[in-house]
């Protein structure tokens, strides 16, 4: 019996040892990331019957468990991947709020003080130096475009570089999270238990990849983890693994995307595909944010340029010579995919300033038809042929040939003011005087129409208008017509995108609102003439020196409706850019605390779980303790007892 009890006492003993060691182990991760709680359980060992009943043989340790929740572990890494994604999306987001929205460095003080120079400007048309104030203005409004679109661009490649970063950091994540799967079979089928720490170690991982990217874990029989991200893409399965990797756009070597690596096949993933975790944040970033506030800066500096340059050319100068432009516009950036097979070159032009939109284009063909889809809408419209106009822009093939699936992306704001310059560096050619035409309505006339929108194209000052010529309106014989004398060149009539050439000479048919060319001027003639009634357009011979009608013009574009087929004026769409940006940076700001708060709710019930409590564990260390005593004690009891029975036996 003597034996018995020091057998009884032994186990008691070890059971306190391993009680007080897995305590102690537990005291000191506490402040280990990612380490649960262990605990020892503890059973009965197995009776012995001595015929009057069965008598216990002490107690053994079945296992030292680790306390997690699963359930709760997997919120915690699901709102980690939100969390994660949102605080990408608004640290560069943050970026561009501050840099548009600066009183001193934004766009919205170059472009006063550029309209403020045209109106010193017009208020002393012959004063030199004033000219030399209004054009450093304008350099100084370029420059501005120029920075502001540079800043961007800056973000723009912060944005590949923490991409790179992000996948690489996946892939280490994956290959970690594979070997522990591999190690914690191993040790699993070798010994039948878990080996806590690295089950740990792998949850930590799981942890660290949510931060990173959205990610689901779906647990094997085994132990093991497979894990998938974003929408369900394989990255972990057992012990293998896939990969994401960073490759350029095919339609923008600039442009790093995201793609899925297997099998030697490298797809590239949409924004859609990856959501959550810092690389769905960045991603959602550039392409909700950081491309459409890049395309609308593009678009304030093309359109404003363009009507700039429309009337500035239709005045006259110093020297009394027609203006020409005085900006440069880039023309549309156009990127042929890399998977094209054909070898056709796409050209693109703005050929009309103000129907200019802040959206890329796709022209795609499918072997018959051409499509053209606005990106930012995914508006489409298909064409038979090419060339064709859309939103103010041409779309045409300048050489080569298109074949089935071919795909093309033009790009006609994106960095356009990364671009724009001035076209004109002496002083004497600011047409602020003229206009170069001029258009008035017959004192005599009893109808209700009017003449407007008269411009001269960029191909008047080397063939200007020598003497003034007139129009008459007949209502008789129908239809309606206008006769131009004299009649020396065609006419062309454009309503509704339709266009019809009338020979020299012949009388074209009115239409409320069309657009009527003559050489390389047009204008508009709008409402009901009566029979008889006459239009003049005259030539300006008036020197530019002195004289500023033009100028005044040209100040009157600051307040004018003129994006977007001239519904806002250049400072309201600025300010509405500025104004959706820091919208946006808010309501992320707003988002962000309360899933920072959802976050901190599910870690805290974790770690009120499986976290250490350095007050419980210090209970459990002495209570162990204690247990260790008592067992000592009884083994010191069996070995007396023994003693006595040695005693006896002598």
């Amino acid at each position: 019996m003597a034996s018995n009890i020091l057998s009884i006492g032994q186990s008691a003993l070890n059971a306190a040892q391993v009680g007080i060691s897995t305590t102690g182990n537990n005291i000191a991760n506490a402040a280990t990331p990612g380490y649960s709680r262990q605990v020892v359980v503890q059973s009965a060992a197995q009776s012995q019957n001595f015929g009057y009943g069965y008598v216990g043989q002490g107690t053994q340790v079945s296992a030292v468990t680790r306390v997690y929740n699963d359930i709760l572990a997997k919120q915690v890494v699901n709102s980690q991947s939100v969390s994660a994604g949102i605080n990408a999306y608004s640290t560069q987001l943050s970026s561009i709020d501050n840099m548009l929205s600066d009183a001193a460095a934004g766009l919205n003080p170059a472009m006063n003080g550029f309209f403020n120079g045209i109106q010193d400007l017009s208020a002393s048309p012959s004063d030199i130096p004033t000219r030399q104030t209004a054009l450093s203005d304008a350099q100084t409004l370029v420059n501005r475009f120029k920075s502001t679109s540079d800043n961007l661009n800056q973000i723009r490649d912060g944005v590949n570089t923490q991409l790179t970063s992000s996948v690489a950091l996946v892939n280490t994540y994956a290959k970690q999270i594979a070997g522990l799967n591999d190690a914690i079979d191993k040790a699993i089928s070798a010994t039948g238990n878990q080996p806590n720490d690295l089950l740990d170690q792998r949850d930590q991982l799981v942890l660290e990849l949510s931060k990173q990217v959205k990610t689901t874990v779906v647990s094997q029989n085994q132990g093991s983890y497979n894990i998938f991200v974003g929408n369900g893409l394989p990255l972990v399965v057992g012990t293998s693994t896939y990969a994401l990797t960073t490759t350029p756009s095919p339609t923008d070597s600039s442009r790093l995307e995201v793609a899925y690596q297997s099998n030697n096949k490298i797809t590239v993933l949409g924004t859609d595909s990856l959501p959550g975790g810092a690389i769905g944040g960045l991603l959602q970033f550039r392409t909700e944010s950081l491309d459409p506030v890049q395309n609308q800066l593009g678009q304030i500096a093309v359109t404003l340029a363009g009507t700039f340059n429309t009337q500035h050319e239709q005045g006259l100068d110093l020297n009394g010579n027609p203006g020409g432009a005085l900006f440069n516009i880039p023309a549309p950036a156009v990127s042929s995919s890399s998977y094209n097979t054909g070898t056709a070159v796409v050209d693109s032009q703005i050929v009309d300033a103000r129907a200019i939109t802040s959206s890329d284009y796709r022209l795609q063909f499918d072997g018959t038809n051409y499509k053209i889809t606005r990106l930012s809408d995914k508006s489409v419209q298909s064409f038979t042929s090419l060339p064709q106009t859309l939103d103010g822009l041409s779309f045409s093939k300048a050489s080569g040939s298109m074949l089935a699936g071919d795909d093309f992306v033009i790009r006609p704001t994106q960095n356009a003011a990364t671009s724009i310059s001035l076209a004109i560096t002496d002083v004497s050619k600011l047409a602020v005087g003229g206009p170069v035409l001029s258009s008035t309505a017959n004192a005599g006339n009893t109808g209700s129409s009017s003449i407007s929108a008269l411009t001269a194209g960029s191909t008047y000052a080397s063939s200007p208008l020598a003497s003034a010529f007139g129009l008459t309106y007949s209502s008789a014989p129908l239809p309606s017509t206008f006769s131009l004398a004299p009649s020396s060149q065609p006419v062309t009539v454009t309503s509704g995108g339709t266009s019809t050439t009338f020979p020299a000479g012949t009388p074209i048919t009115y239409t409320s609102g069309a657009t009527i060319t003559v050489g390389s001027l047009s204008f508009s003639i709008s409402g009901t003439p009566a029979n008889g009634d006459q239009f003049t357009i005259t030539p300006n011979s008036i020197n530019g020196a002195g004289n500023n009608t033009n100028g005044l013009l040209l100040a009157g574009l600051q307040s004018q409706g003129t994006l977007n087929n001239s519904k806002i004026s250049f400072s309201s769409a600025f300010g509405q850019m500025v104004n959706t940006v820091g919208n946006k940076a808010r309501e992320l700001n707003v988002t962000g605390a309360a899933e920072a708060k959802v976050l901190d709710l599910a870690t805290t019930a974790v770690q009120s779980e499986s976290g250490v409590n350095l007050d419980e564990e210090a209970t459990n260390l002495m209570r162990y303790q204690q247990a260790y005593q008592a067992a000592g004690k009884m083994m010191q009891i069996a070995s007396q007892l023994f003693s006595v029975l040695l005693t006896l036996g002598g």
